[in-house]
């Protein structure tokens, strides 16, 4: 059994899973130019408020957890910032490695378990960047989101928990990552394969999650509109 949670986190037994953290993500821009407002501070306080609320006894970052993959001095600094605050939250913290997560072996000296993926039960939680073996999986990765109209007619993006009976695709949990717009593209191998006309569309939104439905027939009543 599993929980899905509006603060694009999903639950399972006594652990809470996010990912596509991308921490380091606006000083990476700013080397290249691009000056964003700083969301760190956003991002840990969703993080703290989503543990304190639930009480998990371990945190799962599932992959991505910084964004350059060249180090950067900032991040590094902010890596340790974003543990220093969660980790005494819950008894154990793992992250499980992302195609960004280059050079994070250093973190196992703040007690963070670092792996390649991780089982839960049935579950086989990896990043989702590349394909493994197994039959039931929760992966990030895909920054998966819909193209919706709003109230005026414009075209708003979403992100979205997709989920279909062999996988489940995580939203990232940066604010920063707007998401990848799975109608028009496709990022994650895993995704490649599959029928997701058959995924559930749902929506995190402040404190509910909302239910779209399979995307095949969300699609059919967008067309409609």
């Amino acid at each position: 059994m599993y929980k899905l949670l509006p603060q694009k986190a999903i639950k399972i037994k006594n652990s809470i899973i996010i990912a596509d953290l991308h921490i380091g993500y606006e000083e990476s821009m700013a080397k290249e130019g691009i000056y964003l407002p700083k969301a760190f501070r956003q991002m840990v306080n969703s993080a703290v408020a989503l543990l304190k609320e639930e009480r998990p006894k371990r945190l799962i970052i599932d992959g991505d957890l910084k964004h350059s993959f060249i180090p950067l001095k900032r991040e590094k600094l902010e890596l340790k910032a974003f543990f220093e605050e969660v980790i005494p939250l819950v008894e154990e913290t793992v992250v499980v490695r992302g195609n960004h997560d280059v050079g994070i072996s250093w973190i196992r000296e703040l007690g963070v378990e670092v792996v390649d993926e991780l089982e839960i039960g049935k579950w086989k939680i990896v990043h989702g960047h590349k394909l493994v073996e197994g039959e039931k999986f929760i992966i990030g990765h895909e920054h998966p989101a819909i193209r919706l109209r709003d109230e005026v007619g414009a075209l708003i993006k979403v992100p979205i928990f997709l989920v279909g009976e062999p996988l489940i695709v995580l939203p990232a949990f940066s604010p920063w990552a707007y998401g990848n717009d799975i109608l028009r593209e496709i990022v994650s191998p895993f995704l490649r394969d599959v029928n997701l006309f058959n995924f559930k569309v749902l929506v995190p939104l402040d404190k509910e999650l909302l239910d779209f439905g399979k995307l095949g027939d969300l699609i059919r009543a967008l067309q409609r509109i």
